[in-house]
């Protein structure tokens, strides 16, 4: 952004201080709101419910601000044996409430002999996040399988809501594909079809967000158990214009 002087029709030295005081100088539109000292962050998650599982993906990038801080981290993290989140926001934050939902799980998993629900799990995120939402930068998808619900999928997003979805995004890089998903999902979908989708939406993400990119990680959680894939970076279903 500049000024034009003649546009305005200001003398020079008020010019040169209103260059001086102009806040947004310097700053894209993702850092102009940050408080001082805070450090803007951004990811790509999504999850995909279809009968019988549910599928995580992710990118893996980790950004401090303009630095990336991390190359080919894990973004998704495991609450119980079929109960998996996507993480995005403040990594520290992400880490510390996964840790207490694991541990509040395997607690209620013994107490009552069973293996809790998708939705409990989901809803014991969401308390966390509501009642330290002054404190906490977190957005999360809590998405598995369990033997009452089948697949499920919630969107907890920052301030602590939890939304069942037939489909969830977070992150910086959700805002970017939106419209593909809504175009691209259908009801009844496939696990085949489901993870395409996660892998194809991702990558156009990754291809306009500079905060998100790297890989890609998906996670499939059915009751069979949990299939794990990497995709790396030369591997991308699309890449941006020029590769």
């Amino acid at each position: 952004m500049s000024y034009n002087t003649q546009m305005l029709n200001v003398p020079p030295m008020a010019y040169s201080q209103l260059l001086e005081s102009d806040v947004y100088r310097g700053k894209s539109a993702e850092t102009r709101n940050l408080r001082p000292g805070e450090l803007s962050t951004g990811t790509t998650i999504m999850a995909i419910q279809f009968d019988g599982g549910a599928v995580l993906c992710a990118d893996c990038r980790v950004s401090t601000g303009s630095y990336v801080a991390n190359r080919s981290s894990d973004k998704i993290a495991q609450l119980h044996d079929h109960i998996w989140c996507c993480r995005s926001g403040s990594a520290a934050d992400t880490q510390a409430l996964t840790d207490y939902v694991r541990h509040y799980l395997a607690q209620l998993a013994v107490e009552t002999g069973r293996p809790p629900e998708v939705k409990v799990a989901a809803h014991l995120m969401r308390r966390l996040c509501y009642e330290n939402k002054d404190h906490l930068m977190a957005g999360v998808i809590v998405a598995g399988w369990d033997p009452v619900s089948g697949g499920a999928v919630y969107n907890i997003p920052l301030g602590g809501s939890c939304i069942p979805m037939p489909f969830a995004l977070g992150g910086s890089g959700s805002t970017f594909i939106y419209g593909l998903v809504d175009a691209e999902f259908k009801e009844n979908i496939t696990k085949d079809e489901a993870l395409a989708l996660c892998k194809k939406a991702v990558a156009h993400a990754m291809a306009r967000d500079g905060s998100s990119g790297g890989s890609i990680r998906t996670l499939v959680a059915t009751k069979e158990g949990n299939v794990k894939e990497f995709v790396s970076g030369n591997a991308l279903p699309y890449g941006p214009a020029g590769w």
